[in-house]
């Protein structure tokens, strides 16, 4: 192991690390061993028993400053988190897919009447997008949920809409008074 010592006016450092005084008792000890040509105790330990190369550098006409941190690149390895393969979750990805699953929908729609496009973001990860007319209840969207997803029905959850998050409590509101008309809804579990 090759080890640089550096000697400074006000103490002294170990390649490039941090200052240490000369009237530490320990840092005295360490000095000694040197001067006898020893190979101190503490550089020992840190070798394990191999060989030391123990370089000098003179700059007691000097004051130690601590030197600038050169940058080392990460040369470990990564580790993926998680699965390694991903859960493919199913979402309408084309406009005709979309309107497929509105006209499966169970949700009756009075065309005479002004209509929303809700779209719900599932506990799951998937996502529904239903017409609701906009004096539809937000009970209406928990029961479509139910519907569409029957595994839902044993499940405990509440409504929330995205930013600002609000969580929708009073499900006898119309999504008119809700102000959900056109938005996205999340489902979190309880």
């Amino acid at each position: 192991v090759q080890i640089l010592l550096k000697l400074w006016r006000n103490g002294f450092s170990l390649d490039d690390g941090e200052l240490r005084s000369y009237s530490d008792p320990i840092n005295a000890q360490f000095l000694e061993s040197v001067k006898r040509g020893e190979i101190p105790v503490e550089l020992q330990r840190l070798v394990h028993g191999g060989q030391v190369n123990l370089d000098m550098e003179d700059h007691q006409e000097q004051e130690y400053v601590k030197p600038r941190l050169r940058f080392k690149a990460f040369s470990g390895e990564g580790q993926k988190l998680g699965s390694l393969t991903p859960e493919i979750v199913s979402t309408p990805s084309s406009p005709e897919e979309e309107e497929k699953s509105i006209l499966n929908a169970p949700v009756l729609i009075d065309d005479s009447m002004p209509a929303t496009k809700i779209q719900i973001r599932l506990a799951d990860g998937s996502r529904l997008i239903q017409r609701f007319n906009q004096t539809h209840r937000i009970k209406h969207i928990r029961e479509f949920i139910i519907q569409s997803r029957p595994a839902f029905a044993t499940t405990d959850f509440v409504l929330v809409t995205t930013f600002p998050n609000k969580e929708l409590t009073d499900e006898s509101l119309t999504l008119q008074e809700a102000d959900i008309l056109n938005t996205v809804i999340l489902q979190q579990l309880k």
